[in-house]
C-alpha cells in the first residue's frame, strides 16, 4: 500500500472583508504566492469546507486564471472563496497524485473530474 501525506501549505492567504490596499478578488497578499514554481492549490469557503483542488506549473497566474475564466469550474462560487492554500510541488507527477489524493480523500465540493467517492447530491 502506499502512503500519502497531504503536504502543510507553504502558503496560506485570507479574503479580506474591507481591503485597505490593493487587492485582487478581495485577497490582499496575492504577491505572497509565487509566479514561477509549480504546485498544488486549495481554495476554502469560510467553514473550511474544501471547494476546489488545482495544480499549476505556474501557480500565480493560474489561481487568479480561476477568479476570470468563464470556464472555471469555480466560475459561480467564486464568492465562496475566503482562503486560498499553496503548496510548492516542482515535480508534475507528484502534483498530479496530490490532487488527485487530496480531492478524493478531502471530497472537494466542486472538483468534477478524478472524483472517486460517489457524490450525494
Amino acid at each position: 500500500m502506499i502512503n500519502i501525506t497531504i503536504p502543510k501549505p507553504d502558503v496560506s492567504i485570507t479574503k479580506q472583508v474591507d481591503p485597505e490596499e490593493s487587492n485582487i478578488y478581495g485577497f490582499t497578499d496575492f504577491h505572497l504566492i509565487t509566479r514561477e514554481l509549480g504546485g498544488i492549490f486549495m481554495f476554502y469557503n469560510d467553514n473550511d469546507e474544501l471547494l476546489f483542488v488545482g495544480k499549476a506549473r505556474k501557480l500565480r497566474p493560474r489561481i487568479k486564471k480561476h477568479f476570470e475564466d468563464s470556464v472555471s469550474p469555480i466560475k459561480t462560487h467564486r464568492d465562496e472563496v475566503t482562503k486560498i492554500d499553496v503548496c510548492i510541488v516542482e515535480d508534475p507527477v507528484h502534483r498530479e497524485i496530490y490532487e488527485t489524493y487530496i480531492i478524493n480523500e478531502l471530497k472537494a465540493k466542486y472538483n468534477e473530474d478524478k472524483v472517486f467517492f460517489e457524490r450525494l447530491n
